[in-house]
């Protein structure tokens, strides 16, 4: 992770010194406050993969002495499929549409955004132990 790490740092360090660079040459409040948007982006993705890969062991593709076969197995737990995105997507819509349209479709939304948030976070707990 520290590769990953480095690119985002160079980015975020890159981004800063374009930032002050359009700032003397066109001060363009917009642009400046997007440049250092992303500056800023780039320096809380990089110091977050920095600070957790000093904490975790190399994986196998930091590793220059590897092999392939180090990397198989599982990579983690995928939902094959699930309606609760969908739902919360509609209730996200509803509730922006309610932004542009009236307060009254917005809360609309929103009482439609809790179960649907509840039901995508709360989805794969059962009651029953596993096994």
């Amino acid at each position: 992770m520290r590769v990953e790490g480095y690119l985002f740092a160079a980015i975020a360090v890159f981004l800063g010194g374009t930032d002050v660079v359009y700032w003397f040459t066109s001060h363009d409040p917009t642009g400046t406050t997007a440049l250092a948007l992303g500056t800023g982006l780039g320096a809380l993705v990089g110091v977050y993969l920095l600070f957790a890969a000093g904490r975790m062991d190399p994986r196998p593709e930091d590793r220059d002495d590897a092999d392939i076969s180090e990397g198989a197995g599982e990579l983690g737990f995928f939902s094959p499929y699930s309606w609760a995105p969908l739902w919360c997507a509609l209730a996200a819509a509803v509730c922006f549409l309610g932004i542009v349209f009236g307060w009254w479709l917005f809360f609309i939304g929103a009482a439609f955004a809790v179960p649907a948030v509840g039901s995508m976070v709360f989805e794969y707990y059962t009651d029953s132990p596993a096994g």
